[in-house]
């Protein structure tokens, strides 16, 4: 194995164990960050640096009960700096609403990490963030594009 393998390797075992701390509601995530990381999160934006990150976890955590990502299930790929982890998510939130539905969410998510070293340098996550399917508005024309497309 070379040099660069190693620390490829290195990098998927600290982006996997990031999403356990997750699921874990372990403080220490931050940990893996460095000082002026950057994470973006669809409708919140882009938080720079361990405490925004931090602020944010705590903010999210206010409207999730519980959290599970499915590992077992994960695609990761690696390329240099990069590590991209393709998976299922799923969860309570705080009002009891399970997520995913199935039926308009469906728990997948992408999250593309940027590492420097062993250190996420930059973290962007791909999701819906409407885990309790209360925004159906934003997207009740799914619902005749869906219908039309069955009618076919």
């Amino acid at each position: 194995m070379n040099a660069n393998s190693d620390i490829e390797k290195r990098r998927e075992e600290i982006a996997i164990n990031y999403f356990r701390m997750v699921d874990a509601g372990n403080p220490a995530v931050i940990d893996v960050f460095t000082e002026d990381a950057r994470m973006f999160y669809p409708k919140f934006g882009i938080a720079r640096g361990k405490a925004q990150i931090g602020a944010f976890a705590q903010g999210l955590g206010r409207g999730i009960a519980s959290l599970r990502h499915e590992i077992e299930g994960f695609t990761v790929l690696t390329s240099g700096n990069y590590v991209i982890v393709e998976g299922v998510e799923r969860g309570t939130t705080t009002s009891g609403v399970d997520f995913p539905d199935g039926v308009s969410s469906f728990g997948l998510f992408c999250n593309v990490f940027e590492f420097e070293g062993e250190l996420i340098k930059r973290v962007h996550i791909y999701v819906d963030p409407d885990f309790a399917n209360t925004h159906v508005e934003g997207v009740a024309w799914g619902k005749s594009v869906q219908d039309s497309i069955i009618s076919l």
